[in-house]
């Protein structure tokens, strides 16, 4: 299935979940896509999350908030965890992140997309 708006677009097949933002988040976009994530979480018990950072611009105090619920909440919910990126402080993200949870967590450069699906998906 696949989910589009504003500047995300959320792809689930199976436990895989691929998270496409682009833009900056904010409060209301966790409204729309947290859902979805927390159904294939219900539906599969563990996920693998590629988030993959298209001119992204950060987050919003509230979309900042949202996103450290969703990590406490969901912080054995997800076996790994690829964020792809291109700018230095995307890939301070993933050192970031994995206070947040038991994941594996890696950082790949937009040029290792596929690479970093492969990893998520468990082929590598």
């Amino acid at each position: 299935m696949t989910i589009t708006f504003k500047g995300i677009e959320l792809v689930e097949e199976g436990k895989f979940v691929h998270l496409t933002i682009t833009g900056k988040l904010e409060k209301e976009d966790y409204d729309i896509f947290v859902p979805e994530i927390d159904q294939q979480i219900e539906r599969y018990g563990k996920v693998n999350m590629l988030v993959e950072l298209v001119d992204f611009h950060g987050w919003t105090a509230g979309a900042a908030w949202e996103d450290t619920k969703f990590g406490v909440r969901h912080f054995n919910d997800i076996e790994r965890l690829a964020l792809v990126g291109d700018k230095t402080w995307e890939k301070g993200l993933a050192y970031f992140c994995k206070v947040f949870t038991l994941a594996k967590v890696r950082y790949f450069d937009l040029s290792e997309r596929d690479k970093a699906e492969a990893w998520t998906r468990g082929a590598e």
